[in-house]
């Protein structure tokens, strides 16, 4: 199955911590509801793969409202390296990438999710920032984890190690995680409550609740 161009391709859902670009406007969900019509092609397909590397195309439906705005931006400027995403987010202006991610962000992860199952050690390294369940970001520029695919957080991971994917923060922070333990810290987040597919938010506005 053939990687579809889509506006959203992402780095976004999962793991990166974002670095702010300045203020923001606020966001228009309605005109982002338009604008992220090609965004459903991957992200709206439950289990679509990237090809190459081969991961789920992260999930993006109640995702934190900044994170998005940044994330879209870094793309577009080329500071986060994928081909498709600038050739997309670059066509987009702030206005644009606002009201996006403010469709995208529906009406965000809960917080207060309680915890599904027993977290891995592991995790104590991101809970400060994600919270222990995923959902409870130290700061709306950090992403939710909870509930993104599995592949797809521990290919974040990946290129956070290998400085392939860059962030001050993620750089220190990984640096003291060992690579085996990448999967069940994947594992762990993924089973929690909080992002979704973007057709959920297409056609019901929301998530749909576990």
């Amino acid at each position: 199955m053939k990687f579809r161009p889509t506006l959203l391709a992402l780095g976004l859902g999962a793991i990166a911590i974002a670095t702010s670009t300045g203020a923001a406007a606020e966001g228009n969900a309605e005109n982002g509801k338009k604008l992220a019509y090609t965004c459903h092609g991957c992200h709206g397909v439950p289990n679509y793969k990237n090809v190459w590397p081969e991961y789920n195309v992260p999930r993006l439906g109640n995702q934190n409202l900044k994170y998005l705005t940044v994330a879209l931006a870094e793309y577009a400027s080329g500071e986060r390296p994928h081909p498709t995403m600038h050739a997309q987010a670059s066509s987009l202006n702030a206005q644009d990438r606002e009201d996006i991610a403010a469709f995208l962000h529906a009406e965000g992860v809960n917080p207060d999710a309680e915890v599904v199952g027993t977290p891995p050690a592991a995790t104590q390294t991101c809970v400060q920032c994600h919270g222990a369940n995923g959902a409870k970001a130290l700061s709306d520029d950090y992403p939710a984890l909870a509930g993104q695919y599995a592949d797809y957080i521990v290919h974040a991971l990946k290129d956070y190690k290998s400085g392939k994917r860059k962030n001050a923060i993620m750089a220190g922070i990984i640096a003291g995680v060992d690579e085996k333990d990448f999967e069940a810290i994947a594992h762990f987040f993924s089973q929690q409550t909080g992002l979704c597919d973007t057709r959920h938010i297409r056609l019901e506005g929301k998530c749909a609740k576990k």
